[in-house]
């Protein structure tokens, strides 16, 4: 590995470098960490996102400023402090990345422009948990112009883009997040988002489900003014269903993840172009003839393995599900259990949404460098904390890359301790994030706009002629021109001319993996959205 290398021994005994002991209890958020420790060392309380140990000893590289934002004293130009980043005066660099990706997102840049003769979230009040990208910031200043007002901070630690959340801190919109957040800013910067004096939200977007967990369990009276849940990522819906099942959902919830739009596009396009460009930063490592293992054949799962095979690594697959187990065999990859190849494999890939799916007793066999990442949302796909061990020495080789070293000298390559590679440690594809912002935009309309009683305290999913519209947008960018079925055509298939084509009941492999959990012998707590009359307006104006 290049780069400069930084050593530390986590609980060790060695008289180089100082020890560092992990607390045993657990730190409430608002427990302001030495400067040395400002990587909180507690559990959360959350299972998502921030479910194993930070690292001990936080990396961060000599250039950059190692004070706090929360320790900084920070205005805008036009004199607002109501907003926590790195450092507001990369703001124009932000803007410059904001603006590039605006020629990436065709149908927000279209919902946008409509919105100059109409506002159809004025009045709402949205309080967002997501990566904070430039990607995220022109969905944020859309939805600015349909008329909300937002407080956003981010979903994971290591994804947001420091000149980014600068230029929308610039732009006025208050933004709690910085890259390389301890688990304990990250709680803090959820909190400022919630509880600021005068101001309480009536929607909620999410990814990973932890601001929806912080309110339920710091705020749950907020609930009664909450409209709706927006949640985009499986680790969130699944923390969804759980509640509709329990019976303690108390607002409606609209399932962005299960939708056509986000699982057949970002899931798989983005994750296809995005494990390449995550693995080659971090590691520059070349992937033909490598061996790799993907364990989880779902959307994610197909577009890594996608990539790889077309690199010439030879993959292997892990899948529980049947279903998804078949077609990757007739996608012509090998469907191994882990244990039979993890002493072989160079690389181990998670995407299954699940925890523990990596345990000690892999890494323990894993060969000598052999790199393990996660492309799932969540962070307990690989346990990470039992490896804070006495035996094991972390070094920090670069930014989200270190090696973990066993006393016989072997070591893998751990990145980004386990949580998204490809959001942690690269970028993503623009214009595929528009297709799921805009599925987004369209659900928080649709709640917001809904008449009292509409939708009961459940999950819902959107309509095929919401995902379809959501495509619709984006064809113009390829000059693409859509067949229309004559009246004749219309009439022998029992179709509407204008959509929708598939059955609201359709999706990628049937119905979400996440309805299992609701047990054999019960329907799912789901039903299907019809769009309210604003919405079908918006959708069906003048483009």
């Amino acid at each position: 590995m290049l780069g400069s290398k930084k050593k530390y021994i986590v609980n060790g005994n060695s008289g180089i470098k100082a020890q560092i002991q992990f607390a045993d209890q657990k730190q409430e958020f608002n427990k302001r960490p030495t400067k040395i420790g400002r990587r909180s060392l507690s559990r959360s309380i959350s299972q998502s996102s921030t479910d194993s140990y930070s690292s001990a000893a936080s990396y961060t590289d000599s250039s950059d400023d190692e004070t706090s934002p929360r320790d900084k004293q920070q205005k805008n130009s036009k004199g607002s402090s109501d907003f926590c980043v790195k450092n507001i005066k990369q703001a124009e660099f932000g803007r410059r990345e904001i603006e590039i990706a605006e020629q990436e997102m065709p149908a927000l840049m279209a919902l946008r422009k409509r919105a100059q003769g109409e506002k159809p979230l004025a009045g709402a009040k949205i309080v967002g948990c997501t990566h904070i990208t430039a990607q995220t910031a022109v969905l944020m200043e859309t939805l600015g112009a349909l008329g909300a007002q937002c407080r956003w901070a981010a979903c994971n630690i290591y994804s947001t883009l420091n000149e980014v959340a600068a230029a929308l801190a610039e732009s006025g919109f208050p933004v709690f997040s910085w890259k390389g957040e301890s688990e304990d800013d990250f709680w803090w910067c959820i909190d400022r988002c919630v509880n600021v004096e005068g101001w309480q939200p009536n929607m909620i977007l999410d990814d990973g489900g932890d601001l929806t967990h912080w309110i339920y369990k710091k705020y749950p009276n907020m609930f009664k003014k909450i409209k709706g849940i927006v949640e985009e990522s499986v680790t969130g819906v699944h923390r969804l269903y759980q509640l509709s099942k329990a019976g303690k959902l108390c607002v409606p919830a609209m399932n962005v993840n299960d939708s056509v739009t986000k699982q057949k596009f970002d899931n798989l396009y983005c994750c296809r172009e995005s494990i390449l460009d995550g693995l080659k930063r971090t590691t520059d490592m070349m992937f033909g003839g490598k061996q790799v293992v993907v364990c989880g054949y779902g959307e994610v799962g197909k577009g890594c393995c996608a990539a790889l095979k077309a690199m010439g690594s030879i993959v292997y697959v892990t899948e529980i599900d049947p279903i998804c187990a078949l077609q990757a065999c007739m996608d012509g990859f090998r469907l191994v259990k882990l244990n039979e190849v993890i002493r072989q494999v160079d690389i181990v890939i998670t995407c299954t949404g699940n925890k523990n799916v990596v345990t000690r007793e892999h890494l323990d066999r894993m060969k000598n460098s052999c790199i393990v990442c996660n492309m799932g949302h969540s962070n307990t796909e690989i346990d990470v904390a039992s490896l804070r061990t006495p035996e094991l020495t972390w070094e920090r080789v670069r930014s989200q890359v270190d090696h973990v070293i066993w006393p016989d000298g072997k070591r893998i390559v751990l990145l980004a301790e386990g949580r998204l590679l490809n959001l942690s440690c690269s970028t993503v594809p623009t214009f595929v994030l528009s297709i799921t912002a805009t599925t987004q935009a369209l659900a928080l309309i649709e709640l917001y706009n809904a008449p009292e009683g509409r939708y009961k305290q459940d999950v819902y999913l959107l309509p095929k002629k919401m995902d379809e519209y959501v495509a619709s947008l984006h064809l113009p960018t390829f000059d693409a021109h859509l067949t229309e079925l004559t009246d004749e055509q219309a009439k022998y298939l029992g179709l509407n001319k204008n959509g929708p084509f598939k059955p609201n009941y359709y999706r990628c492999l049937g119905l979400p993996r996440n309805q299992g959990h609701l047990g054999s012998d019960e329907l799912p707590a789901l039903e299907l959205v019809f769009a309210s009359p604003t919405t079908y307006a918006y959708m069906n104006s003048e483009k």
